[in-house]
């Protein structure tokens, strides 16, 4: 894209007003791509070699502390991969569902019994990075190791590297980094668009899924987020009913909800994933779809023109 001051190194245009038809299979109305985060024992914290500890997403609205541990902070990470990750493997097991699970190798490693049952579960395993962190000053040689230290920690785990990959937070070379490494299928780390995308990177095409931080239960975490098990399922439910409107007037689109086993995994909120879960079944023309099979998908019925 170029402007009067020259090239703009960013689409504000995308599919504009005539999207392509996705063809999702069986002619669905909407594609729905659920998203499983596993980020324990990754997190910022000093036993990590960080200088200060965790306070994103935590659920306790504790700070970050420099040079200490936050213990009850820490714990609430440990809730999602001693509790909270089973249940919702149950719900999903229960309706058949196969998710995408992003997973932060440094913590999953710490966990193999979950990767083990994720993997029999038929989710994919997509890499969340090495560490759950913010890279957006994080030096390229250093990512370039991470990069490297997920790829070789998930083969480790599960005997297959992985083809998907999901930063949340990335910095100005992660996609180039992943374009240079060869072997991802796609990455996540957009909240551009309801449909996939092609972009160029160093000349080379590269498929980016995008994602939304909008249907994601990280909102229980706002002040003026969600509270009960029905706001969420009330706010999907809406999401999920103007997009299949939408695909049943002739622009299919795609659905993406987001998930953390710390978060959604309590009870009184995983009450709220099976409601939607279970209305979104009730539904013909729906195709519930991992990452990497929605990035053959496109792969197949929109390649990459120049």
């Amino acid at each position: 894209m170029t402007t009067s001051n020259g090239p703009y190194p960013r689409d504000m245009v995308g599919y504009g007003a005539n999207p392509p038809d996705p063809k999702w299979p069986g002619g669905a109305n909407i594609c729905l791509t659920v998203a499983l985060n596993y980020e324990a024992g990754g997190e910022m914290n000093i036993l990590h070699g960080d200088a200060r500890s965790e306070s994103m997403l935590t659920d306790t609205g504790f700070p970050a502390y420099d040079d200490a541990r936050n213990v009850i902070t820490e714990t609430a990470f440990e809730y999602g991969s001693r509790r909270g990750i089973w249940r919702i493997l149950r719900i999903l097991d229960e309706r058949g569902i196969k998710v995408s699970a992003w997973a932060v190798v440094m913590g999953l490693e710490r966990n193999p019994q979950a990767a083990c049952a994720i993997v029999e579960g038929g989710h994919e395993m997509v890499s969340h990075g090495w560490r759950w962190i913010d890279y957006q000053c994080v030096p390229e040689e250093v990512e370039r190791e991470h990069i490297q230290r997920a790829i070789e920690g998930l083969r480790s785990l599960t005997g297959e590297r992985p083809v998907g990959w999901m930063t949340g937070r990335p910095g100005p070379n992660t996609r180039r980094l992943l374009v240079e490494e060869g072997g991802f299928l796609y990455d996540r780390d957009s909240l551009a668009d309801e449909l996939p995308y092609w972009v160029e990177v160093e000349s080379k095409p590269h498929l980016v899924i995008p994602i939304s931080y909008e249907t994601n239960d990280n909102r229980f975490n706002e002040q003026t987020g969600f509270v009960t098990a029905d706001d969420f399922f009330t706010y999907m439910k809406d999401a999920f009913d103007v997009l299949y409107g939408e695909g049943e007037r002739g622009e299919p689109k795609m659905m993406m909800l987001a998930l953390h086993d710390r978060i959604i995994g309590r009870p009184a909120r995983a009450v709220g994933l099976e409601r939607f879960l279970d209305y979104v079944l009730e539904h013909d023309k729906v195709w519930i779809a991992r990452g990497v099979d929605i990035a053959r998908h496109w792969m197949e019925h929109h390649p990459y023109r120049a």
